[in-house]
């Protein structure tokens, strides 16, 4: 986890101003990258040669031409609904509270959460390893249900003999940066690795835009349908979520925005005066604040809208040299 130091000098206090003033390194010297990763026991399996030929007979098909599999557990029993809602809430807590970044399976947090992180993790992975024995608890019933289901296509040998090993979760911070032994070894192979990191961190910057933009849109759009009514004007029920969903975009992008793009920032801070104070019962009670309420979205929805068509735009600027870009 970082730590903030006193500058010694004012010498110093700007240098560090500067730099940060940029950012991609806002990015790279704040965030750090993650990665989580999910051990989950198989619900299903693919039909073996013989079971596809035979299925295949009924319908005069040449078993080579299908494909069939076969269920295993009842993914709507409750013991097993109970571990699949947590590892959604993992993989929620997870992308909530990181930027994406363009290698598959890492995104970037903060590093001063680094430890709140960790914690809640291992929070989760408890809840993980409790659910695991219940659901143990009700296997045999599953495997029995499953056995009445199958007929002839149950094999006992599909399910493990214990769960204990079928279901984990696992995190770790790994470096995007290439390994220092590089740079003495190969100087030349580390300034080109080196590039290409740049070139990434440049890219994440422009994914969490991208991504804040199009989840801001679809928000206010949608609490923008609910206010506009039906055709004949009476006021669509919404959820309270229509609203909160709105109030938890601001804290998350109050979190992450590293202060890439202006124009974004001054209109999440518009959406967020538009909605201060705002309640959902508010709305339902009175049509001249819905009104209200919903032309100024409007104005909100269709600067966004420009944003998004710009913004292949504003990449082609940001790397062109000219600009400084790669």
């Amino acid at each position: 986890m970082s730590t903030t130091l006193e500058p010694e000098s004012q010498t110093e206090s700007r240098t560090v101003e500067t730099t940060n003033t940029i950012p991609t390194e806002r990015v790279r010297q704040g965030f750090a990258a993650c990665r989580v990763k999910f051990k989950w026991l198989g619900t299903s399996k693919t039909l073996s040669s013989e079971q596809k030929t035979q299925a295949a007979e009924s319908f005069g098909a040449d078993g080579n031409s299908i494909s069939a599999g076969k269920k295993l557990i009842d993914t709507k029993h409750e013991a097993y609904k109970a571990l699949t809602s947590l590892k959604s809430q993992v993989t929620r807590y997870w992308k909530d509270n990181s930027l994406p970044y363009p290698e598959s399976g890492i995104r970037l947090i903060r590093q001063d959460r680094i430890d709140e992180f960790n914690s809640t993790l291992e929070d989760y992975r408890e809840q993980i390893e409790a659910g695991v024995r219940m659901l143990a608890d009700h296997f045999d019933q599953i495997k029995n249900a499953a056995r009445d289901r199958l007929g002839e296509l149950f094999d006992p040998s599909d399910y493990p003999s214990s769960l204990v090993d079928e279901f984990s979760i696992e995190w770790d911070f790994p470096t995007v940066d290439p390994p220092e032994y590089l740079r003495r070894l190969n100087p030349d192979l580390y300034q080109e690795q080196a590039r290409r990191v740049s070139q990434r961190f440049e890219r994440a910057v422009e994914m969490a835009e991208q991504a804040f933009m199009e989840e801001l849109a679809r928000i206010v759009n949608h609490l923008s349908e609910r206010l506009a009514g039906d055709d004949d004007g009476r006021p669509r029920i919404f959820r309270d979520s229509a609203v909160s969903n709105l109030g938890d975009f601001f804290r998350r992008f109050r979190d992450l925005n590293v202060g890439s793009n202006e124009q974004l920032d001054q209109l999440v801070e518009r959406c967020e005066q538009l909605m201060t104070g705002v309640q959902p019962q508010g709305l339902r009670d009175n049509e001249s604040l819905r009104r209200s309420l919903s032309t100024n979205l409007a104005t909100v929805q269709n600067s966004l809208d420009q944003l998004l068509v710009d913004q292949p735009r504003r990449r082609i600027l940001r790397r062109s040299p000219e600009s400084g870009g790669e």
